[in-house]
């Protein structure tokens, strides 16, 4: 009821059931095929802004006494769970030394596509960054295949995959372990410089597969001013249809999944949130590391309006996670994410 309400707190509380509705409704985003229900897929990039808005109308209606706070606590305690994959409050952060650290980061070339004194700085500075995390597993996205970037990561046996792709270079998938690997291979998406890797590591006396994945990139400018300039009917379907294509990849590294021999880590960007379809189906039985032991908003997209987590670390569940970090690093369009792993 909206009795006793001055008028623009009617106009308040009609924007806030709109909202709470709308969240209510995304909750089941992750169950439907973005194949058949492409344009309402697309709601999985404003979950983030629905769970903030939500939660400053319980605010704005706790601090003025009336009970319409009621509605959008509701909502939000009916999909607890739900918000634990985009805020989280873990104290649980234990830097074990007997964990294997892995990291999981698109690095967009390492600048190398706009070359300029910036980019080198910025691509040294990365390298750096990287390098001085002493990581046991690295998994990078928009990799260049150049040597001096490889000199790096001496002592690493290594698997690159690219895939050709228009532009200044070829960008691929890059794997770095301090384990051998001794067998590695790709899961060949169809008409896209977009691909996903495995390779399975010797890891003691156990053998470990590790995927890295980069699905279909939607293209979505971090510059809200760019964003603003582009058709937002357009746009949105433009998504829709990469989503779709999301979902044909995805059936791919399902697939070969289900034929794995050994237990899998699964890493990389999705270009998709937690909250969908492609999320739920890759994630399957693992355990995502960022709720398991991560902090904060866990956003790895540098998106300048509200946190996007795209970038992911999945685990299998017999292994316990004893940290999880994500680094404001700006270095590229997306922050890594590291992820300290007991393989008992």
């Amino acid at each position: 009821t909206m009795k006793g309400l001055s008028f623009i707190d009617k106009l308040i509380f009609c924007l806030n059931s709109i909202l709470a509705f709308i969240l209510l409704l995304s909750y089941v985003l992750p169950y439907l095929p973005p194949r058949h229900f492409a344009l309402l897929s697309v709601l999985v990039l404003s979950v983030p802004f629905l769970i903030i808005a939500n939660a400053l109308f319980v605010i704005y209606w706790t601090l003025k006494f009336k009970k319409q706070f009621l509605l959008s606590l509701i909502i939000l305690g009916l999909g607890y769970t739900y918000i634990l994959s985009f805020l989280n409050f873990n104290n649980s952060e234990n830097f074990s030394s007997k964990g294997i650290s892995i990291m999981s980061y698109n690095v967009r070339n390492f600048n190398h596509s706009t070359p300029s004194k910036t980019s080198k700085e910025l691509n040294n500075d990365a390298l750096e960054f990287i390098t001085s995390q002493n990581l046991d597993l690295l998994c990078m996205q928009e990799y260049p295949k150049i040597n001096h970037i490889e000199n790096h990561f001496e002592g690493y046996f290594s698997a690159v995959k690219q895939k050709s792709k228009t532009g200044f270079t070829k960008s691929g998938l890059a794997i770095f372990s301090k384990y051998e690997i001794i067998d590695s291979g790709t899961i060949d998406f169809e008409s896209t410089g977009n691909n996903a890797m495995f390779a399975d590591l010797m890891i003691k006396k156990d053998t470990v597969r590790v995927y890295n994945i980069h699905l279909q990139s939607l293209s979505i400018d971090s510059d809200i001013e760019k964003l603003k300039e582009q058709d937002s009917k357009g746009l949105i379907k433009h998504i829709a249809g990469l989503f779709s294509k999301q979902q044909d990849q995805m059936d791919l590294i399902v697939a070969h999944q289900k034929q794995s021999p050994y237990p899998f880590i699964v890493t990389g960007d999705f270009n998709n949130t937690s909250y969908s379809y492609v999320y739920r189906k890759i994630r399957g039985d693992l355990i995502d590391c960022f709720v398991s032991a991560g902090n904060g908003f866990g956003k790895t997209f540098n998106f300048k309006f509200f946190p996007l987590r795209i970038d992911f670390i999945l685990s299998d569940p017999n292994y316990d996670v004893l940290s999880f970090t994500t680094f404001d690093k700006e270095y590229s369009d997306h922050f890594p994410v590291k992820a300290v792993l007991d393989l008992h």
